[in-house]
């Protein structure tokens, strides 16, 4: 009987960092909120202050958002929450 581990199955070249791939399509500023197009297509929300921006500092009403732009590819991971799945964390492609 063989034993596969999670660490042998893992595809580095397809999760950067542990990271799914995307790019940020919809961004608005005002409102704290945008859209990211995952690799396999499907487009996922975000919207501050629930989600976190690696790299940004502490504090503020959107930490980060100067960091990210439309059409930036970046990595992200994504949560369920009682409005569907939501973009949870995004790590943008520079860091101050």
């Amino acid at each position: 009987m063989q034993c596969s581990s999670v660490a042998d199955e893992f595809d580095s070249e397809r999760f950067p960092n542990n990271f799914y791939q995307g790019m940020i399509l919809k961004l608005d500023r005002s409102r704290g909120r945008g859209v990211v197009r995952s690799h396999s297509g499907k487009e996922i929300p975000f919207e501050f202050p629930f989600v976190a921006i690696l790299g940004a500092g502490i504090g503020g009403q959107m930490p980060g958002i100067d960091l990210i732009r439309e059409g930036d590819i970046i990595g992200f991971d994504v949560g369920w929450t009682s409005k569907g799945l939501r973009v949870t964390t995004i790590h943008p492609p520079r860091t101050p």
